[in-house]
């Protein structure tokens, strides 16, 4: 039975829930592999809307385990303060529905804080993060101190890896010229947590082992984009963890021939939260356009989204790094009545054209884009369910694309709704 990983092949924000939802329903389990509480997904079912950021969206599904892997860095309060608000939306969110790995590292409060003081300082690069602890909470983890989910279960051993993981953090925090923390409130607040999280715990590799020998479908659910992918990406604007596809096996514990297809989702243009290089970047009217038609707002901070026009070079690149097999293009109809389109074929780079984006930083910040320019279209392609619904012209647009990117479109989505949607090949499918 086909494995579909499920990640964005742009900046993030591509329209990932809606496609993991209409996924859901093909698929027993819904696994997240990387990344943490600030991933914002936006599901809209039967009129209702829900806004995920920890939770996997097939927790919004009935009769299917929604999973938590351990490459995912998890804030206790956080996950609980989230599914009290699911449980007021009349999800029922339980032990049978819900397993998170027990050996997640966690989120907390220090870490927040230290992310925020990185953020607000007068010194050092400001990478726009969402202030929520997940980059200091991957360096603890990389660097062997943090603490993991299992450790919640065991109130003996909890007090000295507190006191561990504070000589490295209240040293940071006087380097800060903050106040230190005591281990006896960390371990307070910690043992509050415990029992509410603990029940959910549980060895994800083993229960996604059987899941694949029993023939079952898992989705994996990827968070953020691939060029936010801390090798992969715009570095330094990047986020703490790997987005691409390669990361599914690694944050879930389960082999990579396990996972049979790759789905990058792409918008029908392009844009980015935050700091760092945007090549195609558009500051005029037709920007501000595109930001307001697709309400480009963020789901977890409402952060406005820059924008700019479709980046082929950009996502030909994702799809060589993220090991995307096909694409869900997504956000189509906001492009509706535009007169041209333009798509950015090359970069110029002081003086040369170049087909890709370069590693460094400065470099990337003086690409200038290439632009091909098509014919828009005046009418509507919003709620469009086959080709035959579509434009001559936006259909001329899809098609070029997929030449860009060497890749072909699976999916094409025409709005919100999950129904407004066009397979043209299922992901699922052997």
């Amino acid at each position: 039975m086909a494995n579909v990983a499920v990640i964005g092949a742009q900046w993030g924000d591509e329209g990932k829930g809606k496609i993991v939802d209409w996924l859901c329903e093909r698929a027993d389990i819904v696994v997240r592999f990387q990344g943490g509480h600030n991933a914002g997904h936006t599901l809209v079912i039967n009129g209702k809307t829900y806004k995920f950021s920890l939770l996997p969206s097939g927790i919004a599904r009935p009769n299917k385990l929604s999973v938590i892997g351990n490459g995912v860095v998890v804030d206790p309060w956080a996950l609980i303060d989230e599914i009290e608000r699911m449980k007021t939306q009349g999800l029922a969110i339980t032990p049978k529905n819900l397993l998170v790995a027990e050996n997640a590292p966690l989120i907390l409060p220090l870490h927040r804080e230290l992310d925020t003081l990185r953020e607000t300082s007068n010194s050092g690069t400001r990478i726009g993060t969402t202030k929520r602890g997940i980059g200091p909470a991957y360096e603890d983890k990389v660097g062997r101190r943090a603490l993991r989910a299992i450790d919640l279960a065991d109130e003996k051993s909890l007090a000295g890896k507190v006191e561990g993981l504070l000589a490295h953090h209240n040293a940071l925090r006087r380097g800060h010229g903050q106040t230190e923390i005591a281990a006896d409130d960390l371990v307070k607040e910690l043992k509050a947590v415990a029992p509410k999280v603990v029940p959910f715990l549980g060895p994800v590799w083993q229960r996604l082992h059987q899941s694949h020998l029993a023939g079952e479908r898992i989705l994996f659910e990827g968070a953020q984009g691939a060029l936010l992918d801390i090798d992969h990406g715009t570095y330094p604007y990047v986020t703490s963890s790997n987005t691409v596809a390669g990361q599914a096996a690694a944050g879930a514990g389960i082999a990579p021939r396990a996972i049979s297809y790759v789905l990058g989702i792409t918008k029908a243009y392009t844009t980015r939260v935050g700091e760092g290089p945007f090549p195609a970047e558009l500051a005029d009217d037709i920007g501000k356009r595109l930001g307001e038609r697709g309400h480009e707002f963020g789901t977890i901070t409402g952060r406005k989204r820059r924008c700019g026009w479709f980046d082929a070079v950009l996502v030909r690149q994702t799809v060589i790094t993220g090991g995307i097999d096909g694409i869900a293009f997504t956000k189509l109809d906001v492009l509706d009545g535009l007169k041209e389109i333009k798509i950015a074929v090359a970069y110029e780079l002081d003086g040369k054209q170049i087909d890709h984006l370069p590693a460094a930083a400065d470099a990337q910040v003086r690409c200038n884009p290439v632009y091909e320019t098509m014919e828009g279209w005046s009418e509507s392609t919003q709620g469009a369910r086959s080709w035959i619904d579509l434009p001559a012209a936006a259909i001329k647009y899809v098609r070029r694309v997929e030449e860009l990117i060497e890749a072909p479109v699976a999916i094409l989505s025409t709005s919100p709704e999950r129904d407004d949607t066009i397979l043209v090949r299922d992901p699922f499918a052997p």
